[in-house]
């Protein structure tokens, strides 16, 4: 790029770039990785591909029961984009097995991811059904769905207005809307003209931290 002159402009997260860094740095002190995420997922792979080997995916509770790191130097990593309790849960099996492993300075979880979560859950016993605007590929927009869901909510993923179903809000007075940590503010606006279309009458935005 360039060589052909192009302008590069690099908008990996910085978390994810923190990451990386991290994963980089500690290697060369001889340590080894378990790295909590999603087997698959674009920011897993492009982690795990900092190194060789002797990084290790855990994807659950159960999975933590198979490492068997080659020393005692171990340092845990997440993707950033999990669910905070699911991630809450597998860091206290790995900690509860490896008793000394090294945990980030600051926790990988995007403050995005997280702020959403925690908007859900206080949103989520609100209302009758949550709206979800976001790619199904989005682990972060996917986490905001089954959260909804966990705390007895239906919820749905849109990726945009037209996805809207009628048949979704049935019978049910009050709607939720939230979205992923980079779905476009236009989209929401759409999602909204489009709920008004099928009848909500008033809009209420909860306040959340800002960002």
């Amino acid at each position: 790029a360039r060589q052909r002159g192009f302008h590069i402009f690099d908008a990996t997260c910085p978390l994810v770039t923190k990451v990386h860094v991290e994963v980089a740095k500690l290697a060369q002190e001889g340590f080894e990785f378990i790295m909590i995420g999603h087997k698959g997922h674009p920011e897993v792979e492009g982690t795990m591909g900092q190194l060789s080997d002797g990084i290790y995916l855990v994807e659950d509770v159960a999975d933590v029961a198979a490492v068997r790191p080659r020393g005692d130097k171990l340092a845990v990593v997440t993707q950033t984009t999990l669910s905070v309790d699911d991630a809450a849960a597998i860091l206290a099996e790995v900690k509860r097995r490896f008793p000394h492993v090294r945990e980030p300075k600051k926790q990988d979880i995007c403050y995005a991811t997280q702020n959403r979560q925690d908007a859900v859950k206080v949103l989520a016993p609100l209302v009758d059904v949550v709206v979800v605007v976001g790619s199904p590929t989005s682990s972060n927009s996917n986490r905001l769905r089954e959260l909804a869901e966990r705390l007895g909510t239906a919820a749905y993923m849109v990726e945009g207005a037209d996805d809207l179903q009628p048949h979704w809000f049935e019978g049910r007075r009050r709607v939720g809307l939230t979205a992923g940590a980079s779905a476009p503010d236009i989209l929401v606006q759409q999602v909204i003209a489009r709920l008004r279309e099928l009848g909500a009458v008033t809009i209420r935005k909860m306040d959340g931290v800002t960002e």
